[in-house]
């Protein structure tokens, strides 16, 4: 008895030393993600946002600092929500190749599925609770009739938030009675507050989450079209046939040579410097405007001479050969993912590839998830990571979004939240598309696998499809777009010249006639 006593004394403080353990872990991760996002949102935040700045003085600098917190909250949680996938993607395949090892044993299929929980969880709060209140917290102003303060803001932003709440969980109640044949879920409108968090948000965090796949799908391929745009900004491209040493002695020389003739004050100057401008075919009324142009090829020639300053400072084998190493990258991954969607689409149709439809019970560390081993998750992390950065960029690229992109110290607290709220839909649909894709084979845990429409077989083959497609048709834009603008302006020339030169022949037969 005192063995059995003993036994059942020790599993307890084992499911307690291990219940803190976790609590611990995502404690650390959170406030790591919390002091990035803070600092994110800080460099995009406006500098007016200030103390001494706000209209209402110290009452608007407590509402904008409170929305301000809530904003960084939900970004933590949509840096977590990106994170999910490859932190459960390495802990597998360290479980994997370390089963026994006494350093990883903290990391086990319990750690990960409580943070698929607690994810799914801080998304739900972040999305109805923190944005909305947030959004009315900076816009309200108190009722009519009561003392305005801090207190006055808040109980207007708590009751319109409380309406909001109503209206959109008897909106999901009406949608889930109509496209649910059961009778016992069309009942429960007298049960409301008790299946609000167990049936109702996550039905809308459903839709949503279908919203934000739909959003992905249209995002991502455009995104993996910008990024050879982006990508070709920030390198530097490649000049063989350039001589940076010439161009530099070059640009020195005329720059000495335009100094001189500002800091030449006499009229001869003056008149020489009008007599080099006729020259070159140049009209200036007079000395002011002469000293304006002078200005401005100057400041032209020592733009020049930066950018060449910055291009010596590189290395020749970086200078030449990192354009082409980071297209062929990017080309790489991008060809990569529409041919792992094109092979999932495939072993869909046939029946080979189960629906993605989350697994109750995963158990870490049991097979590898690819069959490249280490290097095919490596690789599954590296495309999973570059579609989201792809989608963001095929977002805020779309024309009627492209008012939201944030602007350095330049961002209103209003387009912050916006921009919170779209990076977390975004990042919380992230998981379910490359699972839907097969970009990963990693099941999806908890409620983010239990949704109803990850059972439904012509959705997810058309989301497969539609993504293929779309890819395929933007990087064929993309490459293909300047070649066949200048063939359809060589044949239209080409079209135009012959016109020219049968219209005189059709001009004078008629005369003869």
């Amino acid at each position: 008895m005192e063995n059995d006593v003993d036994l059942d004394v020790d599993k307890r403080e084992e499911v307690f030393h291990n219940a803190v353990r976790e609590y611990i872990i995502f404690m650390l991760l959170f406030i790591l993600l919390y002091v990035s996002s803070y600092i994110t949102i800080c460099y995009f935040k406006r500098k007016a946002d200030s103390d001494d700045t706000y209209a209402g003085g110290e009452e608007d600098a407590v509402v904008y600092r409170i929305a301000l917190w809530l904003c960084t909250f939900t970004l933590s949680v949509s840096v977590g929500a990106v994170l999910l996938l490859p932190i459960s993607i390495i802990s597998n395949e360290v479980l994997h190749h370390y089963p026994k090892s006494y350093y990883v044993k903290w990391l086990n299929s319990s750690l990960i599925h409580g943070l698929w929980n607690m994810q799914f969880a801080m998304s739900n709060v972040s999305l109805f609770f923190f944005m909305p209140f947030a959004y009315f917290f900076t816009e309200s102003e108190g009722f009519v009739g009561c003392k305005k303060g801090v207190k006055a803001r808040v109980y207007e932003s708590i009751i319109v938030l409380f309406l909001l709440i109503l209206v959109v969980v008897g909106c999901v109640w009406v949608v889930s009675a109509l496209f649910d044949d059961d009778i016992h879920k069309k009942q429960r409108l007298f049960d409301l507050l008790s299946d609000v968090w167990n049936f109702y948000l996550p039905y809308l965090y459903a839709i949503i989450s279908f919203i934000g796949v739909i959003v992905l799908l249209l995002c991502t391929p455009v995104g993996f079209a910008r990024m050879f745009t982006v990508m070709g900004k920030l390198v530097v491209k490649p000049k063989f046939l350039r001589d940076i040493d010439e161009e530099f002695a070059t640009l020195k020389m005329q720059e000495e040579s335009i100094r001189r003739k500002i800091e030449c004050k006499c009229l001869h100057c003056i008149i020489c410097v009008r007599n080099e401008m006729k020259h070159q075919h140049s009209t200036i009324a007079n000395g002011h405007t002469t000293q304006d142009s002078l200005n401005k090829q100057l400041e032209e020639i020592e733009k020049d001479k930066a950018e060449l300053e910055k291009r010596k400072k590189i290395s020749p084998l970086r200078r030449n050969l990192g354009y082409p190493l980071v297209i062929l990258a990017l080309l790489a991954l991008t060809v990569l993912c529409v041919l792992s969607v094109a092979h999932h689409f495939f072993e869909l149709l046939v029946g080979i590839k189960a629906l993605p439809v989350g697994a109750k019970e995963t158990v870490l560390g049991i097979s590898s998830l690819s069959a490249l081993g280490s290097v095919g998750a490596v690789l599954e992390i590296v495309l999973i990571l570059y579609v989201m950065f792809a989608s963001i960029e095929g977002f805020y690229s779309l024309p009627f979004f492209r008012r939201l992109t944030p602007v350095s110290h330049d961002t209103s607290m209003v387009q912050i939240i916006g921009n919170c709220v779209v990076l977390l839909i975004l990042s919380s649909a992230l998981p379910v598309l490359s699972r839907i894709m097969g970009i990963t084979n990693f099941d999806l845990i908890g409620n983010f696998g239990s949704m109803d429409w990850l059972g439904n077989f012509y959705l997810i083959l058309t989301c497969n499809a539609v993504f293929a497609t779309t890819t395929t048709m933007c990087l064929t834009n993309k490459f293909t777009g300047t070649v066949r603008s200048e063939v359809f302006n060589r044949l239209w020339t080409w079209v135009s010249q012959k016109e020219k030169k049968t219209k005189p022949q059709s001009y004078t037969s008629v005369k003869e006639d």
